[in-house]
């Protein structure tokens, strides 16, 4: 038997509870073990609960009863938050008990220093359930594709900013009213700073990119937008040039350093990524060896983000069925027999990024200013590919948008610090990169 130490009874545990329970006898079959959960720790202790527990299930709301218990296996930490998560991992890892987790905040801020701790104890430290809920894209990253070398990885890692995109796109709803629909179903927090403001998917992205690449990519190293800036015009200009607009973490190797960014991106509309509708979630990846793939499914829910969390403890349960094994949480341990953190990324500076892009300007309608930009684009070296304006017959503002091909991200800052400065200039530009 394993027995389980639960710290956090929401969603997620709920659904780890329900999953254990309906689906026992496959998870025995695939295991061996009969996986129990012992201990639940709570805020609350008289708070009625969304799954009925056994009887013999306890609850506490001390976090030591968890740690200092002799009987239990594994501690599985989904009550989120950092600090206190901190503690009572690096707790449960001294005491010399596995650990699973779903806290990609957590992990993008002390990953390093747990997955240390967890390789000198040589004890697992499990994070499947912290990026993209059901998708299996840790267990693909860190042993399907291991004998690849990552060229790219993007991604949709956040559903609550997808599902608003969507039905922007898709029911030409403006921002704040997608954003209250989400609320009302329940995909966004009455505080959805973190997911529509991007740092949601940049935690995801620093934990993929330290499994991806074997190396640290800070978090506060990582540029990061939200989507708050995407208006309807925008989706509607990407739509009539046959884009989609997606918030998208993108990671990538480029001579031998790391690029990464989270942004709100032009995505063209034969890709699948730009199909990926709702609150789902998808990731490519694309190996030297295997190529492009691609893993689309829930990214949160009870019963999708509890499946990451029971196929990272029936994980756990094949490494200790081996006698002697050696527990590899980051996929790099055997280059790394000292068991050290894991090396800073050298990092790709943000304005040498490389990419095609798109301009928004609005701006007074009179002759010339179209030329006019398209003037200051060339001695910054952008090469337009396409271009609109749509004016009227009032003579107000109009927009103009062009479509560039392939610039750096330093000639496209010049470029609308310099347009935004001119007599013509109504509003600031909106801009976003075009995978």
């Amino acid at each position: 038997m394993l027995r389980l130490g639960l710290a956090g009874f929401g969603t997620v545990g709920s659904g780890l509870a329900k999953i254990l329970h309906e689906n026992r006898d496959i998870i025995l079959a695939r295991t061996g073990r009969d996986i129990r959960i012992k201990t639940i720790l709570v805020r609350d202790l008289t708070k009625k609960r969304a799954v009925d527990t056994a009887p013999e299930v306890q609850f506490t709301t001390n976090p030591d009863d968890l740690v200092n218990d002799p009987d239990i296996d594994v501690v599985v930490e989904l009550m989120g938050g950092v600090d206190t998560a901190r503690t009572l991992i690096t707790k449960a890892l001294n005491a010399g008990k596995h650990v699973v987790t779903a806290n990609k905040h957590l992990l993008a801020l002390h990953g390093p220093e747990l997955s240390t701790l967890a390789a000198q104890k040589n004890l697992g430290l499990y994070y499947e359930a912290s990026v993209a809920g059901g998708i299996p894209i840790v267990q693909t990253l860190r042993e399907s594709l291991g004998a690849n070398r990552i060229e790219r990885l993007v991604g949709i890692m956040n559903g609550t900013a997808n599902y608003i995109l969507s039905e922007m796109t898709t029911n030409h709803l403006d921002f704040a009213t997608a954003l209250k629909q989400a609320q009302d179903l329940g995909y966004a927090e009455a505080d959805p700073t973190f997911d529509i403001e991007g740092l949601d998917t940049a935690h995801k992205l620093v934990v993929l990119t330290r499994l991806a690449y074997g190396k640290d990519f800070p978090l506060d190293k990582v540029p990061v937008r939200g989507i708050t800036q995407v208006t309807q015009l925008d989706i509607e200009f990407a739509r009539e040039f046959g884009y989609r607009i997606k918030l998208l973490a993108q990671v990538r190797e480029v001579d031998g350093k790391i690029e990464a960014s989270v942004e709100p991106t032009l995505v063209k509309y034969t890709y699948l990524l730009a199909r990926v509708g709702g609150n789902f979630n998808a990731v490519r990846v694309e190996g030297n060896a295997v190529g492009p793939i691609m893993l689309h499914g829930q990214g949160a829910g009870d019963t999708p983000t509890g499946s990451a969390v029971v196929a990272d403890i029936m994980a756990l349960c094949r490494v200790l069925a081996t006698p002697g094994a050696q527990f590899d949480n980051t996929g790099f341990r055997a280059s790394n027999p000292e068991n050290k953190p894991l090396p800073q990324a050298e990092i790709l500076p943000a304005d040498e990024s490389v990419a095609m892009h798109y301009f928004r300007f609005t701006v007074a309608d009179r002759p010339g200013v179209m030329a006019a930009i398209a003037k200051a684009m060339a001695e910054h070296g952008i090469s337009i590919a396409q271009a609109v304006q749509k004016g009227d017959e009032s003579g107000a503002d109009v927009p103009i948008v062009f479509l560039t091909h392939k610039a750096k991200a330093k000639a496209v800052a010049e470029t609308i610090r310099e347009i935004d400065a001119t007599s013509f200039a109504v509003r600031p530009t909106v801009h976003f990169p075009i995978l």
